[in-house]
């Protein structure tokens, strides 16, 4: 253990930052003011010194613990408590660090359920909310460099984002991850066992993770907000086990007890199916959150009524996917019309709009047609339940999926269109953001570039080879930077927009409408 009048410069402003760091867990409410020296001293056994900081500490307020916390990972790097000063190993102890300036989970979950009871469950939301952010679980240094922009586009304000929240690993972290053998603890990112634990090289540390328990249907649940907060409060509730994400009646059912718990929350479903479903399968999870997306603002095109379902209205969405929005009072009339509409969605043919429910695989019947569900209550109070088409079907003109990013897409985006996106908010890849600024050089006159990409199949932006040769017949190559700039971002808005019509069921043409009326007609007419 190092005495202080013994230590190196990078010893001294690791002392300092254990203060700045307890003062700000302080302010922040992560500990009591009885945890304070308990607090101080962790840190100074966690960085092998013996006494705290004597002198003047800078007490003034932190908008994150981010500055203090880099201070003290450089010491621990310089004194050997990470092998590599990379992102990985930085975020393996910053969490270990923060973990040792936060309440107890039982502590935790004992506040959220206080401040429900007495203040409601938005006062509960809001604080938990702050804890993850405070803690540092959710990275707000990196969430605000992400790049954000709204697009116009014929169903109203799209909502892109490049999200660079999500640190890359090297090329090394990568390969030493492939030797590991497959994680057997915990399953998955999403298991309740995350909570506390350290992570390795190829899982995330999880020390500042805290998690609330949830009742859905009399069974367990927990409730999280997301580390990369694509929107604003982006929360994630899962399951207490590692089950498989499975589409039924319970699905619609949990949904609809959730939002009855959190008015202000909606709440939505990733697809079940590959291609048109969610990044983790393996694991049954709700995405959620207090947002307003371009969906919700959407205009409804026409309405339909059901006699079996009395007091709810089935619209059809002016959107670039295929949605239905059903609306009502009461949310157990809404389940069954819902449930309905879902059964009779997954048997639902229509060769001639390249619907098919079913298909045959070496003898194996596969299922195509699902939905991605999102509820949320609306403004007069009522529930709503948005019901988007999906189909996952292949051929041999869309080997990745007929109502998937078809090829000519890829170089912008060529994943799976999940939850998020269904709702009108792209989020695309971090390269885009160094690529995008790049091509805008072009447009502002940066010939050799230009010429790099035309000659060299390997270039890093040869991927958008035949895009930029587009962009450059279109618009030229005298444009000022950030003109160019916004040309750019817009043009990538409306390819995003192009890429949700790609993941459309029906297509926004007279034929795609008059056969999404079909299937309609013929549910209403049951």
């Amino acid at each position: 253990m190092h005495n202080e009048n013994k230590i190196t410069p990078a010893g001294q402003k690791a002392l300092h930052a254990i203060e700045q760091l307890v003062l700000f867990a302080l302010r922040q409410q992560l500990i009591a003011p009885s945890d304070e020296d308990y607090s101080r001293n962790v840190l100074l056994e966690q960085f092998g010194f013996s006494e705290p900081h004597v002198g003047d500490i800078d007490q003034s307020p932190l908008e994150g613990p981010q500055a203090p916390l880099d201070a003290l990972i450089d010491y621990g790097f310089e004194i050997g408590l990470i092998p590599e000063n990379s992102d990985t190993y930085r975020d393996l102890l910053d969490a270990k660090i923060m973990g040792l300036l936060m309440a107890r989970p039982s502590d935790v979950n004992a506040e959220f359920y206080s401040l429900t009871a007495e203040k409601g469950i938005s006062a509960a939301t809001d604080r938990f909310y702050k804890l993850s952010i405070d803690s540092n679980y959710i990275r707000m240094d990196r969430i605000s460099k992400n790049v954000y922009w709204l697009q116009d586009s014929p169903y109203g304000d799209i909502e892109m984002t490049i999200n660079l929240s999500k640190p890359e690993k090297n090329p090394k972290e990568i390969a030493m991850a492939r030797l590991l053998p497959p994680p057997v603890y915990p399953k998955c990112l999403l298991c309740r066992e995350n909570v506390g634990y350290a992570g390795r090289i190829n899982h995330p540390p999880r020390q500042n993770l805290r998690i609330i328990p949830l009742n859905l249907n009399n069974e367990k649940w927990f409730f999280q907000y997301s580390p990369y907060v694509y929107y604003n409060e982006h929360c994630i509730v899962f399951h207490h086990e590692h089950v498989p994400m499975k589409l039924t009646k319970d699905t619609l059912k949990r949904l609809l007890s959730f939002v009855e718990s959190f008015p202000h929350y909606f709440i939505g479903s990733n697809a079940d199916l590959p291609i048109v479903g969610g990044s983790i399968l393996t694991h049954d999870h709700f995405q959620g959150g207090r947002h307003t997306f371009p969906i919700q603002k959407a205009p409804k095109e026409d309405t339909f009524t059901h006699a079996s379902y009395p007091g709810v209205s089935i619209n059809i969405v002016k959107w670039p996917m295929s949605v239905l929005r059903l609306n009502g009072e009461d949310p157990a009339v809404l389940l069954e019309c819902g449930n309905a509409l879902y059964e009779a969605w997954k048997a639902y043919s229509d060769p001639e709009a390249e619907v098919l429910a079913f298909s045959e695989v070496d003898g194996e019947v596969q299922p195509h047609n699902t939905v991605t569900p999102i509820v949320r209550r609306a403004e007069d109070g009522s529930f709503e339940m948005d019901l988007v088409l999906r189909n996952n079907r292949t051929n041999e003109q869309y080997p990745e999926g007929i109502f998937h990013p078809h090829r000519e897409m890829h170089h912008i985006k060529k994943e799976n269109i999940g939850l998020i996106e269904v709702m009108g908010l792209a989020i695309l890849p971090g390269r885009l953001k160094e690529e995008l600024d790049s091509i805008a050089g072009i447009l502002a006159g940066d010939q050799a570039l230009l010429e790099a990409v035309k000659n060299d199949p390997s270039h890093s932006l040869a991927q958008h080879a035949a895009w930029i040769q587009e962009l450059v017949e279109r618009f030229g190559t005298a444009l000022q930077h950030e003109e160019a700039l916004k040309i750019v971002q817009n043009e990538v808005g409306i390819k995003f927009t192009h890429i949700l019509e790609h993941a459309g069921v029906y297509k926004r043409t007279p034929e795609g409408q008059a056969a999404f009326r079909r299937f309609v007609t013929s549910f209403v007419a049951l």
